[in-house]
């Protein structure tokens, strides 16, 4: 099932067993969907709601952001089209409000180009990045993508051992990533730190830990049994993001 972001083979079906999937007409597989609480100093800013779909010609992550905090609410809203080798095929990105700025990332050889409209009346504007198709895409507020670059991560960096996902401890693999909503590129790498005990609504759970560092910071990822992120906490913005 993993096979359309990572095309791994037989060890990605085996690597997510674990994760519970609905299937639905012409094969479709609903991987993961629900919504992300944002939070900063404690108070509920802003809400990410998401899916992840598997089809045989490979995946699509929607998500949709909204903020209620200033004068003026804010929205925006992702897809992101992956083949089934897991490269990059398309993504788009949409501010609903207060603007109407629009960017498309498309594939070219070895290069993406993204298109960037400012508002209706506005002529679009290009940008090349020598980056290729297996780039991740990481854009800003949508959570989500760092779910699917940390299954990426599991993947490439982890192994089956007694039935159980073993990743190495502290030892960092990177990506290569391009962020459409600030129009620039950069690399990142993923780390397992630990296995740690969190309270998720009132309840006690084991999670395990990874963490995202860039040259912005660390970002704090805890995951679930099934590869599912619970939490993610950017200590430099006093930010934490909590799945619903």
């Amino acid at each position: 099932m993993f096979k359309s972001f990572l095309a791994m083979g037989t060890f990605a079906a085996m690597f997510l067993s674990g994760i519970p999937r609905c299937q639905g007409a012409n094969g479709e597989q609903k991987v993961d969907a629900g919504s992300f609480g944002v939070f900063m100093r404690g108070q509920r800013v802003a809400t990410e709601t998401f899916s992840i779909l598997q089809n045989p010609n490979g995946s699509v992550i929607t998500s949709e952001f909204k903020s209620d905090q200033g004068a003026e609410k804010a929205q925006q809203s992702s897809e992101l089209q992956l083949t089934s080798g897991g490269d990059l095929r398309r993504y788009e990105w949409k501010e609903i409000s207060p603007g109407k700025t629009q960017a498309i990332v498309t594939p070219s050889q070895d290069m993406l180009t993204e298109r960037i409209t400012n508002g209706p009346q506005e002529k679009p504007q290009e940008k090349p990045f020598y980056l290729p198709a297996s780039s991740s895409i990481l854009d800003d507020y949508f959570f989500v993508h760092r779910e699917v670059l940390l299954w990426r991560y599991l993947a490439t960096a982890c192994r089956q051992e007694a039935g159980a996902l073993k990743c190495p401890q502290g030892q960092k693999t990177q990506f290569g990533t391009l962020n459409p909503h600030a129009r620039n590129s950069s690399s990142v790498d993923m780390a397992f730190s630990a296995m740690e005990k969190l309270q998720i609504h009132g309840a006690e759970r084991e999670l395990s830990k990874f963490t995202l560092s860039s040259d912005s910071g660390d970002w704090s990822i805890w995951v679930d049994d099934h590869f599912k992120v619970m939490r993610i906490l950017i200590s430099s913005d006093s930010t934490e993001v909590v799945r619903d």
